[in-house]
């Protein structure tokens, strides 16, 4: 989606106290210690057919994708190590790699990164929480893999009690990430609502999780608004936090997150199989269930479809 909050770092996960709790994930049971081990799926040949002949992968015989958003669970997180990435992004990763009958390498980045580096080829994909956007399909091809849902979080005892329409942000303070789509819904409600006459909201960007959590419970922001298996992970650790109300990633439409690859680089097709390979295979579920994220799943992988601004 979107930059995955994709900077959005969650503090408390990177201590090996927090990483071996149970987590209650919009209620399916998560274990990080079981997670670690990988789900791995079968080749699937009719998605390796698809590949363009002769295709040059960035390091041959691997699919090399690129994560941001390295501390954002459910999405990602990073083992005891501190350097074996964890989290349903990466395991979307290795379906795909499997799948191609491909070494999976992960390439651990910034958001700012990977747009140049699928683009000049230093990636084959970035698997980032990334929204399909009509922008971006101008310059990328997309295969989906889940729905795009977006969460408004505010601290347990903020006195608002609902954060759903263009209105009920007027005059608030709210976190979210910069070239991300959920800022994109902000300003077009933000517009709609300076039309009618009302109190303009002030975005608020943060670099990392501490911060974010230090403007929300001193209420110098009034709401975090982002990934909703993000907050809806850290609202279950921490205890600190509520869902105050969610919307659709593509408002007013749906929308999805996609793996995200070079404009015309013949992957989309070949890595649209191999995703519904695996999600006719069950492999798929396995993945989104034992991360929490089985509420946002897909029936089916779809190739540019229809996203945030069409």
């Amino acid at each position: 989606m979107q930059k995955p909050l994709f900077i959005l770092a969650l503090a408390l996960a990177v201590t090996p106290a927090v990483r071996a709790e149970n987590v209650t994930i919009n209620g399916a049971g998560v274990s990080l210690d079981a997670n670690k081990t990988p789900i791995h799926t079968a080749k699937n040949a009719a998605a390796v057919a698809q590949l363009p002949p002769g295709y040059r992968f960035a390091v041959p015989g691997k699919f090399t994708v690129a994560i941001a958003g390295l501390n954002s669970p459910p999405l990602t997180l990073f083992a005891d190590d501190n350097k074996t990435l964890l989290g349903s992004e990466a395991d979307i990763a290795r379906l795909v790699a499997d799948s191609l009958g491909l070494e999976l390498n992960i390439v651990p980045t910034s958001w700012e990164d990977w747009p140049l580096g699928v683009t000049s080829g230093k990636y084959d994909a970035a698997i980032s929480n990334i929204t399909v956007t009509k922008a971006r399909k101008a310059k990328f091809d997309f295969a989906t893999y889940r729905k795009d849902s977006l969460g408004f979080y505010v601290k347990t005892s903020s006195p608002i009690a609902s954060l759903q329409k263009a209105a009920d942000i007027a005059g608030r303070r709210i976190i979210v990430g910069s070239g991300t789509n959920q800022e994109a819904i902000l300003l077009a409600w933000n517009a709609q609502n300076l039309q009618a006459g009302l109190k303009p909201f002030t975005p608020i960007y943060t670099k990392d999780d501490a911060a974010q959590t230090l403007a929300l419970q001193s209420g110098r922001a009034d709401a975090w608004f982002g990934p909703n298996v993000t907050g809806a992970w850290k609202a279950a650790l921490s205890g600190k936090t509520r869902l105050a109300g969610s919307v659709d990633g593509g408002w007013p439409k749906a929308a999805h997150i996609a793996v995200t690859l070079k404009k015309g680089s013949g992957l989309a097709l070949p890595v649209q199989t191999a995703l519904n390979g695996a999600i006719n295979n069950g492999d798929y579920a396995r993945v989104l269930n034992r991360w929490g994220e089985g509420v946002e799943r897909i029936t089916a992988s779809e190739v540019n479809p229809a996203g945030l601004g069409d």
